[in-house]
């Protein structure tokens, strides 16, 4: 017991110690606002209908571009300009697919799907990709498979590759690589839920629950969000951070809290692992910096 409080004592000590030189983070974080349950799930709500909207219009100039590529679809200029309308078609199909596979993992950190069964839970959180299957491999089978007289060769080599590197950067950007399920955000709520403050970087996704963390102390970038009362809700820091992306305990943060005596059970630690009950973070020692 008195070597456990001398933990805590040294610890805090280093916390203190180590507060100046966060005075930056201090001067340029940047304070993100946070909801209440009911109102991430009406936005979650919101951003997912428009993402369905915005498929829908991707699949329909998927459509026009097939159309084009048949000539079911006459274009406005000469027969040269066929290619391009259908690279215009194929475009703006990638625009709408990728605008919508952000709101959709936008929602899904709002309002986590839960993890019940693992295939649905995956499909749920990668429809972004998914999605960006279904716009463009039916243009890409149907071009490879399309005769001269609908496309020459030269057009079929350009609308191909046109439409592979299309898909290529849709679907990279319509994975979510950091997904969250409902009951970890919960679990992370429950034993994070008393922290004053969390931070977190613009293109991390990992949160901070100490503003001297050596990961952040020396970055000009970084975001904040602190626990507060809401519309008679209490909304902790650490739920703001996991709407905003951010899905794993930093390493050094992760061992600095279970030093101070913190229990992290059912939280998902920055390696994607969630830690069990009486798990030490004191292995990691190395986290690298965002």
């Amino acid at each position: 017991m008195e070597e456990k409080k001398r933990t805590i004592t040294k610890v805090q000590s280093s916390r203190k110690a180590a507060s100046e030189a966060a005075e930056e983070v201090k001067a340029t974080g940047k304070k993100v606002e946070g909801m209440t349950k009911a109102e991430e799930k009406s936005k979650a709500i919101t951003l997912r209908i428009v993402s369905a909207i915005l498929w829908v219009l991707a699949i329909g100039c998927e459509v026009l571009a097939m159309l084009v590529i048949l000539k079911a679809l006459r274009m406005p200029g000469a027969e040269k300009m066929r290619i391009w309308w259908i690279i215009i078609f194929l475009v703006a199909d990638a625009i709408l697919c990728i605008i919508a596979g952000f709101l959709w993992k936008k929602a899904a950190h709002l309002a986590p799907f839960k993890k019940n069964n693992k295939f649905v839970f995956f499909i749920l959180t990668q429809l972004g990709m998914i999605m960006a299957a279904v716009c463009f491999l039916p243009v890409i089978i149907l071009v490879l498979a399309s005769k001269e007289d609908k496309l020459d060769k030269k057009s079929k080599i350009i609308v191909t590759i046109v439409a592979v590197v299309l898909l290529l950067i849709t679907g990279l950007l319509g994975f979510d690589f950091n997904p969250i399920d409902a009951d970890t955000k919960a679990a992370a709520e429950n034993q994070l839920g008393d922290y004053k403050k969390v931070y977190w970087t613009r293109f991390g996704h990992k949160y901070h629950l100490y503003e001297d963390c050596q990961a952040i102390k020396n970055s000009t970038d970084v975001s904040y969000s602190e626990g507060e009362e809401i519309d008679g809700e209490f909304v902790p820091a650490v739920r703001v951070a996991m709407d905003n992306g951010c899905t794993g305990l930093c390493a050094f943060c992760a061992r600095d809290a279970e030093k101070e005596g913190k229990e992290l059970k059912g939280v998902v630690l920055e390696d994607g692992t969630i830690a069990e009950a009486d798990e030490t973070a004191n292995d990691l020692t190395v986290a690298p910096e965002e």
